[in-house]
């Protein structure tokens, strides 16, 4: 029998987690190509042919080390001995937030924590990047998170309301969360609330259900058919909550009967179709359609009354996911790939209702989308800006008079939602602001409040996106 030891010393090698080695794999196609954690995940977990148990485990890891990377870097800048963490190598410094999320954000126990990420670090770096790995991880394991919160505090010269602290710990970027606290003061809220708002795009967001061509008690039958488990909605009667499992699994998702859809877009979807116009009511558009979610929404309605719905969309991947949403309703829905903008010069005073979900910073949905807020920056608002209001122009030219446009966006930036709307007001003395937070109350199981007829939802008291709502009427008196 041959001797199939090597002849030469080598440290044994140990196989790293599996859980562990798909966050890793996952968390540096985010870093370093550009990926989607909620593209790449269930693509890597699938690869590793994860159970249930080390896929959740892996995806709490990966979202959680995502949210709060800035958290992590601000301490790892303790425990590097001098190095700053914006010069380590990626595959080193996605370890060492992995190992301090497990350390200060899981509660695993130190001598697991710091194991595992010293084996993968052994077995996907080299020995080297292990032993840095193993020192500054043992650094942070030194202290409670409680006493890491107050050295962060201690960094930012003893304010606990500074930006420097906030965005540390609250692992926002500076510039969003001076663009929350903005939002907050324009909307009635106080500054005080901030921290509730930071919080709360730190929580993972709950998976809402539609139920579009299905009542809500069948759909929740058909959850339960599939061993699942369910809550109604907070906000609208429409919604369903999926208390863990794959929406895939349900029946009446495959069948495009209901959607993955949050609550917050249920609501836009719902309250653009509830606005009162007078007279005729048969033809609407959905100008910025992609990824369908409110067109379904909008068109399981429309069926029900008899109107027509043409979705535009600018991006002719984003059409083939409105194509799909729609499935139950194509007789009713016409789709076109081009820029909303043209439709001004090609169907003049031809809609009775627009909706304008416009391209936007996202900030608003921070919670489901973890990797967005270190890729955004303040200029973005300021250029889509630009765009917003090229499209609301075109949007109310395609209005006919006593029509009416809602505008919406998944952030509540005021760069892009209140200052587009007074700049398109002053352009358009003809068109008229509706009290959006009334209307919008119908369609709600609550009272929704705003400011001079603006509707903004928020994470922490809606439970939703940070939609932003305005709704504007084309008088008669328009050209």
């Amino acid at each position: 029998m041959s001797n199939r030891r090597p002849t030469h010393w080598r440290p044994g090698r140990q196989d790293s987690d599996p859980a562990r080695l798909v966050v890793f794999e996952t968390l540096m196609a985010v870093h370093c190509d550009g990926a989607y954690a909620n593209i790449e995940l269930p693509h890597q977990i699938r690869r590793a042919h994860l159970n249930r148990q080390d896929s959740a485990y892996a995806t709490n890891l990966c979202y959680g080390t995502l949210r709060m990377q800035g958290r992590w870097d601000a301490i790892a800048e303790h425990c590097t001995g001098g190095r700053a963490v914006a010069s380590l190598d990626s595959d080193v410094l996605v370890l060492v937030r992995m190992g301090i999320h497990q350390l200060l954000g899981l509660g695993t126990p130190a001598h697991a924590a710091i194991y595992e990420s010293v084996k993968l670090a052994r077995n996907e770096i080299g020995t080297g990047a292990s032993g840095f790995v193993n020192a500054v991880l043992h650094r942070v394991s030194e202290r409670s998170e409680r006493q890491w919160r107050d050295q962060l505090i201690a960094d930012a010269g003893g304010h606990i309301n500074s930006a420097q602290f906030l965005s540390q710990w609250f692992s926002h970027p500076r510039w969003i969360v001076r663009a929350i606290d903005e939002a907050l003061k324009a909307n009635g809220r106080t500054h005080s609330e901030l921290l509730s708002v930071l919080a709360a795009d730190n929580k993972p967001a709950p998976v809402a259900l539609a139920a579009r061509d299905i009542s809500v008690q069948d759909l929740r039958a058909d959850i339960e058919r599939g061993h699942m488990n369910s809550t109604p909605g907070s906000l609208v009667s429409s919604a369903v909550r999926l208390d863990g499992g794959d929406p895939g699994r349900v029946f009446a998702v495959r069948d495009a009967r209901a959607g993955v859809q949050d609550e917050g877009s249920q609501l836009v979807a719902r309250t653009f179709t509830a606005v009162p116009i007078a007279g005729r009511d048969e033809l609407w558009l959905d100008m910025c359609a992609g990824p369908g979610g409110k067109t379904a929404t909008i068109a399981a309605i429309a069926g029900q009354r008899g109107a027509q719905v043409r979705a535009n969309e600018l991006h002719e991947h984003r059409l083939d996911l409105v194509e799909q949403a729609v499935v139950p309703w194509n007789d009713i829905v016409q789709l076109r790939c081009g820029d909303g903008r043209d439709l001004a010069a090609m169907e003049p005073g031809v809609y009775d209702r627009v909706l304008l979900d416009a391209p936007c910073t996202g900030i608003g949905a921070l919670r489901r989308r973890p990797e967005a807020r270190w890729r955004k920056r303040a200029g973005d608002g300021i250029d889509l800006a630009q765009l917003q209001g090229e499209l609301l122009d075109a949007a109310l030219t395609c209005t006919r008079a006593g029509g009416i446009i809602l505008y919406s966006t998944c952030s509540p930036y005021l760069r892009e939602t209140r200052d587009v709307i007074e700049n398109f007001l002053a352009r358009h003395p003809h068109a008229e602001l509706l009290d959006a937070p009334a209307i919008a109350s119908g369609q709600s199981l609550m009272e929704l409040t705003g400011v001079g007829g603006h509707l903004q939802l928020w994470q922490d008291r809606h439970e939703s996106d940070a939609m932003y709502m305005a709704i504007v009427r084309k008088t008669n008196d328009a050209e």
